[in-house]
C-alpha cells in the first residue's frame, strides 16, 4: 500500500464528515466551551476575540479539541488494524471470499453516499444493531466527565470512536480487505485524518460551522462524492478489467 491510494479514503472521510456533525457535534461543542453544555451563541474563536485575556482559555479547549479527535483517530485504527488482521490471518484468502468482500466494500460506500444525502436510510438500522456495543463502552464515559483537562478529552475520544456509525462501517469493510493489520490501520488512520478538518472547525468555531455543514447542497455533493467512489469499484468489479488512471481512485484493490 502506497500513499496514493489512501488519498480516496481521506476524500471519504473529509466528504461523510458533514454525517460526523450530526454523531460528535455536540460532543465537540462541550469541549470548545470548557467542558460544559454546548453553547451555539459562543464558538470559543468569538469568545477569545471578545475577551483577549481568555487567550489561555482559548489555548487549553484547543488542546481538548486535539486530544478528543486524536484519541478518536487512534481507536478508528485499532479497530482498521483488527478489521485487517482477519484477511491477514486468511479468513479472506479464498478467491470467492476475496471477490464478494470486494463487492461488498463497494455496495457499502453506495449506500453511505445515499445515506449523506438522505436518499436512503438503510444503514441507520446498522448503527442501531451497533448499538449492542455501544451499550457496554458507554459506562466508561462517566467517570471522564467534566471533560476538563486534554487527557479526559483523549480518552472520551478513544471510547467515541467506537460508537455505532454507519460511516465507520464502511470505511472497516474496507480496511479488511487490505490484506494486513498494518494496511488497515493505515487505511483508517486516512479516514479518520479526512474527518478531522470538519471537527477541529467545530471545536473551533461552534455551531455555525455546523449549520453550514448541514445544508441539503452540502449533504448532497458529499454524498455523491462517496456514492462516485462506490459506483467506479463496482463498475471495475462488474467488468473485471482495469479502468486505467481511475484505478487509483478506487477506495479498495480489486482482488
Amino acid at each position: 500500500m502506497n500513499a496514493l491510494s489512501l488519498v480516496p479514503m481521506f476524500l471519504v472521510g473529509l466528504a461523510g464528515s458533514v454525517h460526523c456533525i450530526g454523531m460528535c457535534g455536540g460532543i465537540v461543542g462541550a469541549l470548545s466551551l470548557g467542558g460544559g453544555a454546548p453553547d451555539p451563541t459562543r464558538p470559543v474563536i468569538a469568545i477569545a476575540v471578545a475577551r483577549p485575556a481568555l487567550q489561555t482559555t482559548l489555548q487549553t479547549n484547543v488542546l481538548r479539541v486535539l486530544a478528543y479527535n486524536g484519541g478518536r483517530i487512534v481507536s478508528y485504527m485499532l479497530a482498521g488494524a483488527l478489521a485487517g488482521s482477519l484477511a491477514g490471518a486468511g479468513m479472506l484468502h479464498l478467491a470467492s471470499l476475496q471477490v464478494a468482500g470486494y463487492w461488498l466494500a463497494n455496495l457499502m460506500l453506495v449506500a453511505l453516499g445515499l445515506y449523506l444525502m438522505d436518499a436512503w436510510r438503510g444503514l441507520a438500522h446498522l448503527e442501531a444493531a451497533g448499538n449492542v456495543v455501544w451499550r457496554r463502552v458507554r459506562p466508561l464515559l462517566k467517570p471522564l466527565m467534566p471533560m476538563d483537562t486534554p487527557l479526559k478529552a483523549l480518552a472520551v475520544g478513544g471510547l467515541w470512536g467506537w460508537v455505532p456509525c454507519g460511516m465507520v462501517y464502511s470505511a472497516l469493510l474496507t480496511a479488511m480487505m487490505q490484506g494486513s493489520a498494518l494496511n488497515g490501520a493505515a487505511t483508517m488512520a486516512a479516514f479518520g485524518l479526512g474527518t478531522l478538518p470538519t471537527l477541529l472547525g467545530m471545536g473551533l468555531l461552534g455551531t455555525r460551522l455546523r449549520t453550514q455543514m448541514q445544508r441539503r447542497p452540502v449533504r448532497i455533493a458529499s454524498g455523491l462524492l462517496v456514492l462516485g467512489f462506490g459506483l467506479l469499484g463496482l463498475l471495475r468489479a462488474a467488468n473485471g478489467v482495469s479502468l486505467g488512471w481511475l484505478d487509483a481512485l478506487c477506495v479498495t484493490g480489486h482482488p
